[in-house]
Order: C-alpha cells, then sequence, then structure tokens
C-alpha cells in the first residue's frame, strides 16, 4: 500500500528556516521535520566515489564553504564540510535513513544530468532497499528512475515535472511527458505548483490514477491552488495546519 505518499504534508529539503540557523538538507531541518510529523524531501547528490550525498547544489558554496564539486570529492571529505553558521555537516543518504528510522515518509530526489549515468541511482536503491520505513525515489531524470524499476522494484518511484520552458532539467510536458512517464513508468507524479492544474499532471492524476504531489508550495495562492488540484503538497516557509 502507498497511501502514505500523500498521506502528510512533506516538508521541502526538511523543516528548514535560515533566519533562525535550521539550514535546508540538514540533520537539524530533518529533525525539525520529524518533530513536527511532516515527511521528508531531500535532495541526492554523488561524492567522487560513489556515494550519495545529501545535498541540493551540485557544488559547494552557496551554504557551506568551499567551491569544489561534490562529483569531485569523496564522502569522508565531504562529510566534514559545515554549513555555514551551523554544527551541520553534509550527510549521506545512510546516514539521513539513520535519522528518520521510519518515523516519518521520506521522499529522495535524485539530482540528474540526463547523461545516462547511474552511479546514484544504484546507491540510493543499494541504500532504500535496506531501508524498513517509508520511503520513495524521484527525480526530474527519467534514466534513474527506470533503473530504480529493476534495482529496488518494491521502492515507489516519481517523476518530478514542471514546463519545459521553466527548466532546461526538466524534459516533462505535452509528448515529452508522456514519452517519460512510459520509460519510467512512475507510480506518482510531483509537479510545480504554478502549472498544476495543466492538462500534463491532470491527465496523469485523473485517467491514470497517479498520486500527484506539488511543489514548492510557498504562499496562500499557491496553497488555495495545490487543494483544487493537487493530493498534497511539498511546501517550505510556513507549518502547514
Amino acid at each position: 500500500m502507498t497511501d502514505w505518499l500523500t498521506a502528510r504534508p512533506v516538508a521541502h529539503r526538511g523543516l528548514h528556516d535560515a533566519a533562525a540557523g535550521v539550514i535546508e538538507n540538514t540533520t537539524s531541518a530533518f529533525q525539525a521535520a520529524i518533530d513536527g510529523g511532516y515527511a521528508i524531501e531531500c535532495d541526492v547528490q554523488v561524492s567522487a566515489d560513489g556515494e550519495a550525498m545529501v545535498h541540493h547544489d551540485a557544488s559547494l558554496g552557496r551554504l557551506n564553504e568551499g567551491s569544489a564539486r561534490l562529483d569531485a570529492m569523496a564522502a569522508a571529505a565531504l562529510r566534514l564540510v559545515p554549513f555555514k553558521g551551523t554544527a551541520d555537516r553534509i550527510m549521506t543518504l545512510g546516514e539521513l535513513c539513520g535519522l528518520v528510522a521510519g518515523r516519518v515518509p521520506l521522499f529522495v530526489e535524485i539530482k540528474g544530468r540526463h547523461d545516462g549515468g547511474l552511479r546514484l541511482a544504484r546507491r540510493t536503491a543499494r541504500e532504500l532497499a535496506a531501508y524498513r520505513g517509508p520511503a520513495a525515489v524521484m527525480s526530474f531524470d527519467p534514466n534513474p528512475i527506470a533503473a530504480i524499476r529493476d534495482l529496488a522494484p518494491h521502492v515507489p518511484r516519481g517523476l518530478v515535472t514542471q514546463r519545459i520552458s521553466d527548466s532546461e532539467e526538466s524534459q516533462a510536458s505535452g509528448l515529452g511527458f508522456l514519452r517519460q512517464a512510459f520509460a519510467a513508468r512512475p507510480q506518482f507524479l510531483a509537479h510545480d505548483v504554478k502549472d498544476i492544474a495543466s492538462p500534463p499532471p491532470q491527465t496523469a492524476r485523473r485517467l491514470l490514477g497517479l498520486p500527484l504531489l506539488t511543489w514548492t508550495v510557498r504562499t496562500p495562492a499557491d496553497r488555495s491552488r495545490a487543494s483544487r488540484y493537487a493530493d498534497q503538497i511539498i511546501f517550505e516557509g510556513f507549518r502547514p495546519d
């Protein structure tokens, strides 16, 4: 059963609040989400030695010290990198799974490059195959999601989608969306809230019966749109009632 996919609001990169010193994709943000009873969304990037590291950006610098690409550094070195102004360090996906320990649902976004590489998908599949809590994997890139179907078939898998014009990373719109869906065989979608009412996600929801999450919900207008067109929100900047 996958009813848990839409049972709780999903904290985008954890329940972070930079003004309070709680940075996205950190132990502090994830613990805050657990304490609040929210599901967790996180991002993973691959290290030089093939580890799944919990981090949104492909390179250091925006939130932490340094400027190197994560895929140029070994996991042991990345785990020592501090987030600016905090005691938090970059986590591995295995460490995050140990922290969550099945207490809330976990959504892992594989940061794909549309280059055919599957090292990160393999490592993510290995971690989630051994995990005993509710966990799902998703990506803009259908290739790692197709790989997860073979590597860890019991792990729910989804596509992250938005209009092509809004992001070079997204390939999902119209016929492109249908081609991705066929290749990856997603079991849910996570679509941009700005475009949530458009035909592709609504067709998948109504005709194919795919659960539809929407990101990133930040404003009252976003919440109103999401309540009408989606099954659950991926949110930040507030605490849902």
